[in-house]
C-alpha cells in the first residue's frame, strides 16, 4: 500500500469517529456548542463526552445496524475539545469527590433541517441537559449559519430614529398595576407616563388579550393620547402592546395592532417561541419594532449546574431571533442577578454579530431614580432605564415620576450628582426622598 493509500485509510477511518481536533473540523459546517460538566469521581469524561456527541447526532446508548460509518461521516458530532479546571496532570487528590470540565462539541449544520430554533436547540441541549450537571454555556455559530437569519428590523439605530431620540438614554415605562385593570384606566396612566416624558410605555407581561382589557382597545385609546401628548410635548410615545398567545392569534394582533396604528409590540418570546418573534420580525408588514420580554427565562438559566447561560437564554439567542428592545434583569431592583453577567448580556445585545443588528438592553426591575447614573456608568447612552412602580407611585403622580426619571437621565448626562441636581428638581428630589433605597420600593 502507497504511503498516499495509507494516508487516505487513515484519515478515512478518523472521520467515523466522535471526536476530533478544533482545527480538524470545517469551522464553516459546525456549530460549536461550549458546555460546563460536573462528573463524580471515577467517571470518564472522555467516554461520556463521546457518548453524548453520538446522542445528539446519529447514534444512541448502544451501536444500531443504520448507524454506518458512512453516516458518521457525514452527521456524527465531534468533541473537539475537553478541559478540566483545575487541570490535574499526574494525580488527583483524595479529598476530590467531583471534577469540573469545560468540553465543546462541534455539531455538523446538515442536521439542523435548516436555519431554525427548534432543532438547534433540540440538537445542543436536546436530551443530554438531562443529565446530571451539565449546562450549555454557549454556541458559537459560523457565518453560513447566521446568514440565514434576518436578526432585528429595527436595533438600536432604528429604534431611535422611529422615536427621534439621537442620543441619550431612552425611558421605558411599564404600565402598573400589571392586570386587572380596564383599558380606560390605562390609558390614563398611559398618557401621564406620556407627559412625563415617557420613550416607551409597554404592557405588564402578564397582561395579554384578556377578555376585560382587549389589545385592540387598549392600542386605539393609547395611541388617541400619544398623539394628544406628542402635541404638548413634541415628543413622541412608543406603545408596545403585550401579543403574547398562540403562534396563529400572536401573528393576528399584530397584524390588527399595525392595522390600527400602532407603533410597537411587545412579547413574552420565550413562552411564546423563538420562531414565533422571529416571525414577526421577518415579516415585511410588522414594521415596528419589537420588545421582547424575559419572563420564565430564570427556569433555563438560575441552575448554575444545568440548563442554559442566561448571556444565550437573554442575549444572543433572542437577538438571532429579532428582538429589537430585550428586557432582562437589574442586579440593583427587585431582581436577584449577578452583575457580572447583567453586563456580559448587555454587551453580548450590542457588539457586533455579523450582519445581526444591535438590540437595545433594557435592564429591568425594581428600578428607581437613583440607580439610574449607575446605568449609564455599567452602558453609556445605548441603554432603556425601565421604571415601573417608581412612575406610577411616584407622590406626586405619574407625570411626576415621569419627569423624576428624565432628570435623573440629565444629571448623570451631564455628570451631576443627583442630590446636587435634585435642588432645582422638585419632581427628583421627591422622588430621591421617598426611595432612599431600591429595597424601599414598592412592587
Amino acid at each position: 500500500m502507497s504511503k498516499e493509500e495509507i494516508k487516505e485509510k487513515d484519515e478515512y477511518v478518523y472521520l467515523d469517529t466522535p471526536e476530533a481536533l478544533p482545527e480538524g473540523v470545517d469551522p464553516e459546517e459546525y456549530i460549536i456548542a461550549t458546555y460546563y460538566v460536573s462528573l463524580p469521581f471515577g467517571l470518564d469524561i472522555i467516554k461520556i463526552s463521546q457518548m453524548a456527541a453520538i446522542e445528539q447526532s446519529t447514534g444512541t446508548w448502544v451501536p444500531v445496524p443504520g448507524e454506518t460509518p458512512e453516516v458518521r461521516r457525514k452527521h456524527v458530532a465531534r468533541v473537539i475539545a475537553i478541559y478540566e479546571v483545575p487541570q490535574y496532570e499526574w494525580h488527583v487528590p483524595s479529598d476530590v469527590k467531583w471534577r469540573q470540565y469545560i468540553v465543546q462539541i462541534a455539531y455538523p449544520i446538515i442536521n439542523l433541517c435548516g436555519y431554525q430554533i427548534p432543532m438547534l436547540l433540540s440538537t445542543v441541549a436536546g436530551n443530554i441537559l438531562s443529565g446530571g450537571k451539565i449546562k450549555l454555556l454557549d454556541l458559537w455559530f459560523p457565518k453560513n449559519y447566521l446568514k440565514g437569519f434576518k436578526g432585528p428590523k429595527f436595533g438600536i439605530e432604528g429604534v431611535r430614529k422611529h422615536l427621534g431620540v439621537k442620543e441619550r438614554p431612552l425611558l421605558n415605562n411599564m404600565i402598573k398595576p400589571c392586570t386587572g385593570y380596564p383599558p380606560e384606566v390605562g390609558a390614563r396612566l398611559f398618557y401621564e407616563a406620556a407627559l412625563g416624558g415617557v420613550d416607551i410605555v409597554k404592557d405588564d407581561e402578564l397582561l395579554a388579550n384578556a377578555d376585560f382589557n382587549k389589545v385592540e382597545d387598549r392600542v386605539v385609546k393609547y395611541m388617541e393620547l400619544a398623539d394628544k401628548a406628542y402635541e404638548e410635548t413634541g415628543e413622541k410615545t412608543m406603545y408596545t402592546p403585550n401579543i403574547t398567545d398562540t403562534p396563529q392569534k400572536a401573528l393576528e394582533l399584530a397584524e390588527k395592532v399595525i392595522e390600527l396604528g400602532g407603533n410597537g409590540l411587545m412579547i413574552n418570546y420565550l413562552t411564546a417561541g423563538f420562531e414565533v418573534m422571529r416571525t414577526l420580525a421577518e415579516d415585511p408588514s410588522i414594521n415596528v419594532p419589537i420588545l421582547a420580554h424575559m419572563d420564565f427565562s430564570g427556569a433555563l438559566y438560575e441552575d448554575p449546574y444545568s440548563g442554559l447561560s442566561s448571556t444565550l437564554v437573554l442575549a444572543k439567542l433572542p437577538r438571532l431571533t429579532g428582538a429589537d428592545i430585550l428586557v432582562y434583569p437589574a442586579p440593583y431592583g427587585k431582581a436577584p442577578f449577578l452583575k457580572e453577567r447583567y453586563i456580559m448580556i448587555g454587551k453580548m445585545l450590542r457588539y457586533p454579530f455579523l450582519h445581526i443588528k444591535p438590540t437595545f438592553p433594557m435592564p429591568s426591575g425594581g428600578i428607581i431614580p437613583n440607580i439610574v447614573p449607575k446605568i449609564i456608568e455599567d452602558f453609556g447612552n445605548e441603554v432603556i432605564i425601565a421604571a415601573g412602580g417608581a412612575i406610577h407611585a411616584h407622590p406626586m403622580g405619574p407625570v411626576a415620576g415621569g419627569k423624576a426619571f428624565r432628570q435623573a437621565i440629565e444629571a448623570a448626562m451631564k455628570g451631576i450628582p443627583l442630590k446636587e441636581y435634585a435642588q432645582e428638581h422638585e419632581e427628583l428630589k421627591v422622588a430621591l426622598e421617598a426611595w432612599k433605597t431600591s429595597k424601599l420600593l414598592p412592587i
